[in-house]
Parts: C-alpha cells; sequence; structure tokens
C-alpha cells in the first residue's frame, strides 16, 4: 500500500515550510495572537483557510460534528468545545468568533433519522442541534433552513457563556453566523437586523448577531429560536 500521508508530510517539509519559515519562527518566540475564533463543522468540504484567507496563526479553530456549541452549564459533559472557546476569549482575546454551517451537512440531516446504535456519543451530541429542526419531512429546502437555524441557535448559545456575552455586551467581541454553500462558492452571513442569510457578495458586513446592540424590536430575530440572548436592561 502506498504511503499517500508520508509523501504529503514531506512535501510540506520541503515544499511548504521554507516560504513560510520566519513566519512559524516568530509565531514561536512572540507566542499565537489570532483574532478570530472559527467553530466549524469537521465536513472535509469545509476549508476555513480558503474561504477567509487567513495565513498560520491568524484562526483559532473549533472543529465538530454540525459546529455545535455545547451550554455553558456543563450539562453535556466535559467537552473541548467549551474550553476552546473559554481559553480563546479569556486568553487569547479574540476579537471575532465565527460559527460556520454549510450545505448537504451529514450531523443537521442525522437530526431527521436515525443514528448507528453503537454511535453513543454522536447520537448524545446530535442534541445539540435539535432546537433547529422543523416540524416537516426532509427536503433539500427543510435541510436548508436547519442548517441555518442550527448557525443561530449556537450563536444564541455562546451568549451564555458569561466571558463572551460580558465582551459582546461591551463591544469587544462581535459574533458572526455563517452558512457556506459548498456547491456555489458563497458564503451566507447572518443579518441580525433583516434576521436572515445573506450572500457575502453583496451584504453590507460580515455577519452581525444574534446580538443587536440597539433593538428597536425586542421580539424573536430568526424564526422561532427564542430571544433569550437579548441585551440586559
Amino acid at each position: 500500500m502506498s504511503d499517500e500521508l508520508l509523501r504529503r508530510l514531506r512535501r510540506f517539509n520541503t515544499d511548504y515550510f521554507p516560504q513560510y519559515q520566519a513566519q512559524f519562527k516568530d509565531l514561536v518566540v512572540q507566542g499565537q495572537h489570532p483574532t478570530t475564533l472559527f467553530i466549524g463543522c469537521s465536513d472535509s468540504r469545509l476549508v476555513p483557510y480558503m474561504l477567509t484567507g487567513a495565513g498560520p496563526g491568524e484562526l483559532f479553530m473549533v472543529r465538530n460534528v454540525g459546529a455545535f456549541v455545547p451550554p455553558y452549564d456543563g450539562s453535556s459533559g466535559l467537552h473541548g468545545t467549551a474550553a476552546a472557546i473559554e481559553y480563546a476569549v479569556l486568553a487569547l482575546h479574540v476579537q471575532h468568533i465565527i460559527v460556520c454551517g454549510h450545505s448537504h451537512c451529514g450531523g443537521i440531516r442525522a437530526l431527521y433519522g436515525e443514528v448507528p446504535a453503537e454511535a453513543t456519543n454522536l447520537k448524545s451530541w446530535l442534541e445539540l442541534g435539535r432546537e433547529a429542526t422543523l416540524p416537516v419531512q426532509l427536503s433539500d429546502e427543510a435541510l436548508r433552513r436547519t442548517e441555518e437555524r442550527s448557525v443561530v441557535l449556537q450563536l444564541e448559545r455562546l451568549m451564555d457563556y458569561p466571558m463572551v456575552r460580558s465582551r459582546v455586551e461591551a463591544g469587544q467581541i462581535a459574533l458572526h453566523g455563517w452558512h457556506c454553500v459548498i456547491e456555489a462558492g458563497e458564503v451566507n452571513v447572518f443579518d441580525v437586523n433583516l434576521g436572515r442569510f445573506v450572500p457575502a457578495s453583496s451584504a453590507e458586513h460580515s455577519g452581525t448577531g444574534p446580538y443587536r446592540a440597539h433593538a428597536e424590536d425586542p421580539g424573536a430575530l430568526f424564526n422561532e429560536i427564542n430571544d433569550a440572548w437579548a441585551p440586559r436592561t
């Protein structure tokens, strides 16, 4: 059996690394200072560095099935995603947090179907997206809508993290909800003021919400997803 992984490792060392050697050395000496926490689905078709044009040291990344955010209260047990959020905010002082879902997401689709009996951890994990599902038969439209709703749900859950909420309210962190349409090469960004996703190619910003600092309408902003995130008064 050919060892393609070994060939790729060697190619990194001989072809790629020399171009960025000085940058990697500086990142070791000066330490990492990423400005963005990227919470994305583990799907191999979602490539954060290609989407953002980021280089080494620019993104602090967390990837899991569905791009889900566990509850702050720890009710879902120990999890690396929650630890990474705390580290990114408290130690790295990131200025942006992106939650990025995508089209044709297997994790979201699984919410409407059966999970293999042996996948006990997966079954439990998928419950973090349950609130985003719709009471309809699964279709392409329902899947896309659920994917988008799940992104907003995770953003709302981020607002339950005290260190995130306080910095969002202080204007020190911006939350961004993205939905990558893989087959179109387009990323739709959530606009909290419009209450919907807008193609990045025509959007006025890289996404807002679900926090609206100067809300005129205190009601729900995105379908039935609740407004528990709303600014304190």
